[in-house]
């Protein structure tokens, strides 16, 4: 194409393009290209479409490896940022586009979630409160604020993830939310050595002293592994994966956990 600088990469810095690579004798190319033209033409405020045909424009083609057709890129600020083979259903297309076409709002929680990823954690939880309320259907954002409250307020916690089903982006987040939010809000009146200890953790876990509660789980672990359906060796596992690989509590700990679990 005589004109990709201008159509496809500086374009790209006001809105994001799609480029559709196909050529005439690819049957796909023609099952894709009236439903990606016909998406381009309901989103076009969202998004534009530029349609390659790598017979004519080869050096194109082999510049961004396009090795089968149809191809599809996206592209935000000059660089490929998604893209797919073949020709996907409407609907497929339609999720791709949902979860890869760049806005404000994704790159603001992008920010705001850098900082809560750092340890210690640099965000402001009201900054993270604000930004849910303000974008309640932003799975991501409900996510990262459940594992933040989930210790002290469990309830609100398991509200933010009770939408989120097996096989949902997620899940394993909100699997591992919903086990600690069940415990926290469970009454530990078991005397016995594990029930004192379990009932020990979750003081721990709700004073947010996170060190101290790795200890006492491994604890409880080692005192009886299988309690109440395995409850010691789930809630330690869903501690360590809410806090990351990255986090003290999980290098100091982790391998302890699993010499006691054998």
């Amino acid at each position: 194409m005589d004109h990709f600088q201008e159509k496809v990469i500086d374009r790209s810095f006001s809105k994001p393009v799609v480029v559709d690579f196909w050529a005439p004798w690819c049957g796909p190319c023609r099952v894709l290209g009236p439903v990606i033209e016909q998406l381009a033409e309901e989103q076009s405020e969202d998004w534009e479409l530029v349609k390659i045909n790598t017979e004519e424009d080869p050096q194109t083609a082999q510049q961004y490896q396009i090795r089968s057709i149809p191809n599809v890129k996206m592209f935000h600020k000059g660089e490929v940022v998604a893209e797919f083979a073949g020709a996907l259903p409407r609907s497929a297309i339609e999720k791709w586009l949902t979860d890869h076409l760049p806005d404000d709002r994704k790159e603001a929680f992008h920010e705001l979630a850098s900082k809560f990823a750092s340890v210690p954690s640099q965000g402001k939880l009201e900054d993270l409160i604000s930004f849910v309320a303000a974008n309640p259907t932003m799975v991501a954002a409900r996510v990262l604020l459940a594992q933040q409250i989930v210790f002290e307020k469990s309830t609100e916690a398991l509200q933010y993830v009770e939408e989120i089903r097996m096989g949902e982006e997620f899940y394993d987040q909100a699997s591992d939310i919903r086990v600690l939010a069940n415990f926290m809000m469970s009454k530990q009146e078991d005397r016995s050595p594990i029930g004192i200890e379990l009932a020990k953790t979750q003081s721990l876990l709700l004073n947010k002293q996170l060190e101290e509660a790795a200890e006492s789980l491994i604890q409880a672990v080692t005192l009886d592994k299988s309690y109440q359906g395995d409850l010691p060796r789930k809630l330690a596992i869903s501690i360590f994966r809410l806090l990351g690989n990255q986090h003290p509590v999980t290098k100091n700990f982790r391998w302890k956990f699993d010499m006691a679990l054998y």
